[in-house]
Formats: C-alpha cells, sequence, structure tokens
C-alpha cells in the first residue's frame, strides 16, 4: 500500500468582518512506525537525542520516495534495531501538527521474525503489557494510536 498525501493547513482570521485565508507552508513529514507486538507485550523505544529527548515512541521513520508504508517500516527497523520483522497489518494512520512541522504517521502491527534486537539509534527499548500503555511518556503524535491498539489488543 502506498501513501500519497498533500496537506495544507488553512488558517482563518476574521479582520473587519471579512474571513482571510492564510495558507501556513509548515513542513510536512510522513512516517511509518512499527508496533510489534510479541506474548500480548507492546515493544517501545526511547529517544536519546533531540527535542524529546527521554520521551517513548513506537519505532520507525521517514518515508522515503516511491516507497510503501510497509516497505519503510522494514527498512527503519533493519537500519534503528537490527531487527527483522514481518508486517501482520495496517493499524491506523495519525496526523499530528508539532511547532515546526506536521506529522503524518502510518502505523502498523508487526512481529519479530527473531529475538535479535540491537539499540542502534535509541536510549532505551522495553515490551510493556498492554495495561501499561497509558503510563507511558509517549510522543505527543504517539498518543494517538493508543485508542486504535487497545481495541486491536483486546
Amino acid at each position: 500500500m502506498q501513501f500519497k498525501t498533500i496537506s495544507i493547513i488553512v488558517v482563518v482570521i476574521k479582520y473587519d468582518n471579512k474571513a482571510k485565508i492564510i495558507l501556513n507552508s509548515m513542513k510536512r513529514i510522513e512516517v511509518s512506525s512499527a508496533i510489534i507486538i510479541e506474548d500480548n507485550k507492546v515493544f517501545i523505544t526511547q529517544r536519546g537525542y533531540g527535542e524529546f529527548k527521554d520521551k517513548w515512541e513506537f519505532p520507525g521513520g521517514k518515508l522515503e520516495a516511491g516507497e510503501s508504508g510497509e516497505q519503510c517500516i522494514v527498512r527503519e527497523i533493519k537500519e534503528e534495531l537490527d531487527a527483522d520483522i514481518d508486517v501482520i497489518r495496517f493499524l491506523n494512520t495519525i496526523e499530528y501538527t508539532y511547532p515546526a512541522f506536521h506529522l503524518i504517521m502510518h502505523n502498523y502491527i508487526c512481529k519479530l521474525k527473531n529475538s535479535h534486537i540491537s539499540l542502534l539509534e535509541h536510549e532505551a527499548a522495553k515490551f510493556i503489557d498492554k495495561t501499561d500503555l497509558d503510563n507511558v511518556d509517549f510522543l505527543p503524535a504517539d498518543l494517538l494510536i493508543l485508542e486504535d491498539l487497545k481495541k486491536y489488543l483486546s
């Protein structure tokens, strides 16, 4: 499945009782994330850099030109975790606007092909029980995945 999304953020400002529309040229980033599930536990990673250092997330990364969401997540997990995964199914797509960019994130339920994981980019990682999902300090965009993930796991 390939995704091609064009987003325009419209801001309406009232001026002299007339609406003026301003198009925002905010940077748009499209990514895929892997929700790796093993023995009914969910794998999460902790960022080790940047503005959101120490926040938790579902691992993944940016789509490259011509790449499907599934291809992206298999590549990214190999690059970030030196792990091989099978994509089981598409979960959802969420959108979130950070101050500096607009994020479009395609999320996939995945399974490890074997138990090998090496942290190449993250500070920490762990498998958590589904009952602990609400107790994790996730990145803001990743919080939007939780409702559909909890439904999937129940």
